[in-house]
């Protein structure tokens, strides 16, 4: 187990402070087995968490405790100043952007890709529930555009492919400027016009004025956006290694997390991976 330090270790005052998750010695058990831990770790505003790992290592579990979707089975969580179990985890969802399945699976198949973005306003699933003003509709199709999705404006949801749904789902996430973002392999079924811009759009959003914290689970490295601050890399359920990314991803770390000679570049500034030759 190792507890993550800030990449200054708190000397410099500039550094973010407010820490936004605070995982303190968590385990997760289902079935009586151990999925999860035990983990600690600690993300403060503004920074930029790559969570990486084999199959089964873990991520989706402590990603849904970060996203107040579960309870430890031991230690404390912490999201947004407040305890999971001793908070109202409805209205503390409302505060966290998430993409991926959980949330594509809860959004009705008829609404347009415009309606989904607006949900991201109040974390509703349908936009009857909430009044939008033509700034806010306006906004929703600029986010769109932004993401290539602007000839899927009013086409529904469950007509769109897996790729425009990602998109779709992450414009509704910073529709909801929310400070908190999760993202679950958001380039999962993506084609590579579309990882690129999706990739592009979480730069800009680290580049703005209060950017969110953010969470992003992938499967391979070229999915990360060069504003990656930090990594944390699980194995069957335990921390390999978790701090900031040029002290992280390494060779030796990613070779040890998934059981494979790893050798790692980057290419103006992206990170890339490749199996070291057999051979």
């Amino acid at each position: 187990m190792r507890e993550v330090q800030r990449r200054d270790g708190g000397a410099d005052a500039s550094a973010p402070t407010d820490v936004v998750v605070d995982i303190d010695r968590v385990t997760v058990v289902v079935n009586g087995r151990a999925t999860l831990g035990p983990v600690s770790v600690k993300i403060a505003a503004r920074e930029h968490w790559a969570l990486v790992g084999p199959n089964g290592a873990g991520k989706t579990t402590l990603l849904s405790l970060a996203g107040a979707e579960r309870h430890p089975t031991t230690g404390a969580v912490h999201v947004l100043g407040e305890r999971i179990g001793r908070t109202d985890l409805r209205e503390l969802r409302k505060r966290i952007g998430s993409v991926g399945h959980l949330v594509a699976d809860r959004l009705p198949r008829d609404a347009t890709a415009r309606e989904v973005v607006l949900t991201g306003r109040d974390g509703t699933l349908a936009t009857w529930w909430s009044t939008f003003s033509d700034a806010d509709e306006a906004h929703a199709i600029e986010l769109l555009h932004r993401l290539r999705c602007d000839r899927i404006v009013d086409q529904p949801f469950g007509r769109c492919s897996q790729g425009e749904r990602q998109r779709i789902l992450l414009a509704r996430s910073l529709f909801g400027r929310h400070p908190l973002l999760l993202l679950d392999e958001p380039a999962v079924g993506v084609d590579l016009p579309g990882r690129e811009s999706l990739v592009a759009a979480l730069d800009d959003l680290a580049e703005s004025p209060e950017p969110p914290a953010t969470v992003h689970v992938v499967h391979t490295l070229e999915e990360l956006p060069r504003s990656t601050s930090h990594m944390l890399m699980l194995r069957a359920g335990e921390v390999v290694a978790a701090g900031p990314i040029e002290d992280v991803c390494t060779d030796a770390n990613l070779s040890a997390c998934f059981s494979i000679d790893v050798r790692v570049s980057r290419i103006e500034g992206r990170l890339h991976a490749t199996a070291a030759p057999s051979w």
